[in-house]
């Protein structure tokens, strides 16, 4: 996989792709938005990748949207409509949607646009030293576009407003606070911390992964009894899927005294 603003590499199961514009701290730029969309069709078949990490090159994790190359140079043109669903697509439908779990490791600055980003990826780590900001105030314009829902799912009432007011900055470890990521870790640490997390996911069973994935998604905008009836439902396809494997192994196992479920993972013994 060669893209011009991307790096793809595969290790131990996890894909790990890096936004490759350390220049324009990893600023999303049209190109970017079209390798990107390209990049996570091609590995939502790829074999080689259980698990998906972004990161940004340098000392950036993304800057935003690259305001010269999109906002100002794409005005009035029908690249500034086809660039702009394509943004919002990718962040938005195809991260929440994608098939395997998606974690961002967020190594630095991380502004506007990126906010979308982060929250569409299902976890996401930040080194406590990252810089976080909502800087579309500063330029007369509002967190828009998937920003705005980003904002709306994960952060407090009173929390969005502020930075989305002030434009204020905010580090890794006020998101882990706010809840906009999981944890924060010392720089150094982020990488080895958000892979042995990567890694442990990685060796669950894939079908179990997407369900959980869409049970929580889909439950969101569903009430009490649709939820219900979706759950039964995934749990009848993930039987077929896994032609009855969580219960002839996984329960069954357990019943064998192979494993103890609250502690560690089926077949964990097994591959040491």
């Amino acid at each position: 996989m060669n893209y011009e603003t991307l790096k793809i590499e595969f290790k131990d199961s996890i894909a790990t792709v890096t936004l490759n514009r350390p220049a324009k701290r990893n600023a999303m730029n049209p190109q970017m938005h079209r390798d990107m969309t390209h990049a996570l069709e091609e590995l939502r078949y790829d074999e080689r990748a259980a698990v998906i990490v972004f990161t940004g090159a340098g000392t950036s994790f993304c800057g935003g949207m690259d305001l010269k190359e999109f906002f100002f140079e794409s005005k009035g043109t029908p690249e500034y409509d086809r660039i702009g669903r394509m943004a919002v697509e990718w962040r938005g439908r195809t991260l929440r949607q994608f098939p395997k779990p998606t974690i961002a490791m967020i190594n630095g600055f991380c502004f506007g646009g990126a906010f979308s980003f982060v929250e569409g990826c299902d976890l996401a780590f930040a080194a406590d030293e990252a810089t976080f900001g909502l800087s579309e105030i500063n330029f007369k314009l509002f967190p828009g576009g998937g920003v705005s829902k980003a904002l709306a799912n994960l952060f407090r009432p009173r929390d969005a407003l502020f930075y989305g007011m002030t434009g204020r900055k905010f580090d890794g470890k006020t998101a882990t606070t706010m809840g906009f990521v999981n944890a924060s870790f010392p720089l150094a640490q982020l990488e080895m911390e958000t892979m042995t997390i990567a890694k442990e996911i990685a060796a669950k069973d894939p079908h179990a992964l997407r369900a959980t994935k869409e049970a929580y998604r889909f439950s969101l905008e569903m009430s009490w009894d649709a939820a219900i009836s979706y759950a039964f439902a995934k749990e009848n396809d993930i039987t077929l899927q896994q032609k009855g494997a969580w219960i002839d192994e996984g329960i069954g196992d357990f019943l064998k005294g192979e494993f103890k479920p609250g502690l560690e993972s089926h077949g964990a013994k097994k591959k040491k």
